[in-house]
């Protein structure tokens, strides 16, 4: 950098220029070094004595000056923040009006320093009105700051131009770190304060005090958690320990949602009542629109925020027909702001240097200031009660002996001159004087002997005094006030010589703001947010979940159905459209993970409980607005699965045209919401010999040595070990499982058999209803490829096979056709025959309608109803749907078996 030096004489010769050079990297780190510091230290962070930044601080300092305490009138928040800005902050006012604001609202700060009146804003994010039109004044807790700071408590430093004294922290009687936080961001750092309960950290003060060794685990017995004024739940502990021990940790922060039921036939409304800390409510709306617009949130019909002097929160979340409240719920809780991450970073200024620190040393150093404080305090109404003894026990001096007094000052020419001769006089107290007997000893032993020289300031306080305060009787009156002083003397050397004394005075007035200030909490800590915690908000529950033919889904609990008699009619149990039929029906726990696979050997997952539930009669939702489906696709099959994560479990697919292919269970652990590849299939050929392309027919959970059935549409079974399918990779394409003895013949259903169900029978039932239950001994092992055996003679009574399944003699099953109507009755109710029987009814079909579907359930849920004695409701008076006709007791007859043609029964 060069430099002239200006000559000083205009024929002196200029001065040498000056050139220094300088490393611009060193430069450069010590200017922002520099900055760094006094970001840090004069902007962004607060004190951890008093929890305020400077630009805090000089607003209640010029709020002070006004005289704008908690019962003073309302002042306009131009004039607080002009003389803000002219006296103490000169940064303008349109940033210290902002600063003013954050102070004035409830829902920002645990408890308020500043009180608005006008608009301050809103929880909608509504932006204050201009300072000119709002007015404030500041709130006890702002006066419980600045408590006792005239009483030479605190540091003074000149403000920025020197014209006046600014505290350089507040005596802070109120814990405001503690319970009102703070938020900033410095260079390199930031830091992040949760607010908490008032109430709570008076206790937590308390018990520090009482027990300086206490532990951080019985610290939190009084102090659980932060406690935002905006309410809401916080999900787990581990992240308030964490904070509370190191300083840092993140904290899982809910809105309070709830499900309100309305009138008889309504559906019920999801209400959020409370919002997260630092969250608008306008946010939360926008995100559930966004969310419902893209299809992730698919139950919610509409969203209205009826927000008002009522409430002060309330969003309403309006829902479809049959969609289940704690499912939208935990969606909004997961893709919207409902739930948040906050961070704990409880970083402050320690002796002007930025320290994080856990619970318990922010409590320490608030002590510890406080301390400080009182010890300040004391010793200043110390030295002014000794001033105030001092000039009476000249006083009273002057008083005893008023006629030399008046002498004195009669005698003087100038008010200098009488106050020096009463310097020069000695006072003296007989033993025998009318006022001794008033007299402390103290005085008169002081004054018996040899006189008692006054000080100056005694000399002046006698001039000063009135006449009238010169008569005898005045001499009560002053013993009085000096026995009183001597009094306070003597309390405020026992509070400065005794340690204990002080940490006593501490404990009182926490005590006291705990009385004044404190509340009841806010927020509520519950369990963590995990996916097993989310879960738990749905009960455990088995249910029958059925998918039709175009598409639409529904969960219901198995309980709906009970056993009827083999051959009864049955109820409805779905609303079918015009075309559309049911199609699959399963039973599976709430919390089992439903695998979706699709004709086109892609698999979507989701949970049970993201099935709306529906009512006995509706038909259920569309799985378009669950599955994010390719063009082309459609459902094929549903498993459910508890567990992905098992390696030693394995996959097998069927497919329509026979192939078949083993893959690990782990390698579908991890599902895209848009799907995944589960199995390559045959995209089929074109021209003359055109042929279609393979789809999907079946799935099945093994652990690779159990036995495999096929069972195809014309009746035939294969069965071979599952040793013979190599395992292979997601996406292959599988390998040749059965052959067809007829052209258009194909795999309608797949079935396992594991080494404990070697004993059980396989049921088979056909479209016309008609089914029969035949020992699995009779299906021998043949090899993979072969053609199997006949299962059941598909006859012009019986019809195509639709469904095969594993079952024992005390398993139940539900039929379901066509037309939606469902029936669940006892397997062993179904004869036993052989495998070339054609068996016997299993349900009545109307004319018209088609059996599509068949499932197992829990025979246990039976005699649950029956020890209930409930009786399940029919529709038949209101919709002329099927009934019950069959009693519970009786059965009718087995149709005689009929033989079927003697063949190879090997094919």
């Amino acid at each position: 950098m060069a430099e002239t030096t200006p000559p000083t004489d205009a024929n002196a010769a200029p001065q040498p220029e000056r050139i220094e050079d300088l490393r611009i990297e060193q430069e450069l780190q010590d200017s922002y070094l520099t900055y760094a510091m006094s970001t840090i230290m004069d902007r962004a962070l607060p004190d951890v004595r008093d929890g305020l930044k400077p630009s805090q601080r000089r607003i209640l300092v010029a709020m002070n000056d006004l005289g704008l305490g908690p019962r003073a009138k309302h002042r306009k928040c131009a004039k607080i923040a002009g003389d803000t800005s002219g006296n103490y902050h000169p940064h303008g006012e349109a940033v210290i009006y902002p600063t003013l604001v954050r102070l004035a609202q409830d829902w920002t700060l645990r408890s308020t320093l500043i009180d608005g009146q006008g608009n301050f804003g809103s929880t909608d994010g509504d932006p204050p009105a201009a300072m000119r039109y709002t007015e404030a004044r500041m709130t006890g807790v702002a006066m419980e700051l600045m408590a006792d700071m005239e009483y030479d408590t605190v540091d003074f430093i000149s403000n920025y131009d020197e014209t006046r004294e600014e505290p350089t922290v507040f005596p802070s009687k109120f814990p405001n770190l503690l319970v009102n936080g703070s938020t900033g961001i410095a260079v390199g750092m930031a830091c992040n304060l949760l607010p908490h309960n008032p109430s709570e950290i008076c206790d937590a003060i308390v018990k520090v005090i009482d027990n300086p060794d206490v532990t951080l685990a019985e610290l939190m017995e009084v102090v659980p958690g932060p406690d935002f004024p905006t309410g809401g739940i916080i999900c787990g502990r581990d992240g308030i320990i964490d904070g509370y021990r190191s300083g840092r940790g993140k904290v899982t922060l809910r809105a309070k949602v709830e499900v309100e039921e309305q009138g008889k036939g309504q559906r019920p409304i999801v209400v959020i009542s409370e919002l997260p800390y630092g969250i608008i409510r306008k946010t939360i709306m926008e995100s559930i629109a966004s969310n419902v617009k893209d299809g992730v949130i698919n139950d919610v019909s509409d969203c209205n925020d009826h927000s008002g002097r009522e409430h002060k929160v309330r969003i309403v979340v309006d829902l479809k027909r049959d969609a289940d409240p704690q499912v939208v719920i935990n969606q909004l809780y997961k893709h919207t702001p409902c739930q948040i991450t906050v961070s704990m970073i409880n970083i402050a200024l320690v002796n002007r240097q930025p320290r994080t620190m856990g619970l318990k040393e922010l409590i320490f150093h608030f002590i510890e200031h406080r301390k400080v404080v009182i010890t300040r305090r004391t010793k200043f109404l110390l030295r002014r009660a000794q001033q105030a003894a001092h000039i009476l026990e000249g006083k009273i001096f002057a008083v005893c002996d008023i006629d030399e007094v008046i002498k004195l000052i009669r005698s003087s020419k100038t008010r200098d001159e009488a106050i020096q001769k009463l310097k020069e006089r000695a006072f003296r107290i007989s033993a025998d004087h009318p006022f001794a007997p008033r007299i402390p000893q103290k005085l008169l032993d002081r004054a018996a002997d040899r006189g008692v020289l006054l000080s100056d300031a005694q000399a002046k306080a006698i001039g000063a005094l009135q006449l009238i305060q010169l008569v005898g009787l005045e001499i009560e009156r002053l013993v009085d006030e000096y026995r009183t002083l001597m009094d306070e003397i003597e309390g405020y050397l026992k509070i400065l010589g005794d340690e204990r004394e002080v940490m006593a005075i501490i404990r009182a007035d926490t005590v006291m703001l705990k009385e004044k200030y404190g509340d009841e909490r806010r927020t509520k800590i519950e369990g963590a947010a995990t996916d097993m915690n989310m879960e738990d908000l749905i009960a455990q529950e088995d249910m029958i979940v059925t998918v039709s033919h175009e598409g639409y889904i529904k969960r219901l609990p198995a309980t709906t159905y009970r056993a009827q008699g083999r051959g009864g009619r049955g109820i409805r149990g779905t609303e079918s459209r015009e075309g559309d039929f049911v199609e699959q029906l399963f039973v599976a726990n709430t919390h089992d993970h439903l695998l979706f696979f699709t004709n086109k050997g892609r698999v979507y997952e989701r949970k049970v409980y993201n099935v709306p539930q529906g009512s006995r009669t509706s038909m259920g939702r569309s799985v378009a607005q669950l599955l994010e489906f390719q063009p082309g696709e459609k459902l094929a099959n549903t498993l459910a699965v508890k567990d992905l994560s098992k390696e030693e479990q394995f996959l097998l697919f069927a497919t329509c045209r026979g192939v078949v292919k083993k893959t690990p269970l782990s390698a579908f652990a991890n599902i895209r919401n848009n799907g995944i590849i589960a199995i390559s299939l045959d995209e089929g050929t074109e021209g003359e010999n055109a042929t279609g392309s393979d789809e999907l027919v079946g799935v099945q959970i093994t652990n690779g040595k159990d036995d495999v059935i096929l069972g195809t549409k014309s009746g035939l079974a294969i069965r071979f070990s599952e040793e013979d399918i190599r395992s292979m990779g997601r996406t292959a394409g599988g390998v040749t499982g059965a052959r067809f003895k007829r052209e258009n013949d194909e795999v309608i259903a797949m079935i396992v058999v594991g080494d404990d169900q070697r004993q059980c029978k396989m049921l088979t039932a056909t479209a016309n209803g008609y089914g029969k239950r035949t020992p699995l001994e009779d299906y021998p092992v043949k090899g993979r490829g072969t053609r199997g055996v006949i299962n059941i003679d598909t006859s012009e009574r019986n019809g195509d096979v639709v469904s095969i399944k594993l079952v024992n003699d005390t398993d139940e099953v539900i039929f379901i056709t066509q037309k939606g109507i469902l029936m669940r009755t006892r397997v062993a109710e179904v004869r036993e025959t052989g495998r070339n029987a054609q068996g016997v009814r299993l349900i009545k079909v109307d004319e018209g309608d088609r059996l599509v579907a068949m499932a197992k359930v829990d025979p246990s849920e039976a005699a649950e109803e029956s020890a209930t004695g409930e009786t399940p409701v029919t529709d038949a008076a209101t919709d002329g749907t099927a009934t019950d006709t069959t009693a519970p007791n009786q059965t009718p007859p087995d149709e005689p078996g009929e033989a079927i043609d003697p063949v190879d029964p090997e094919a």
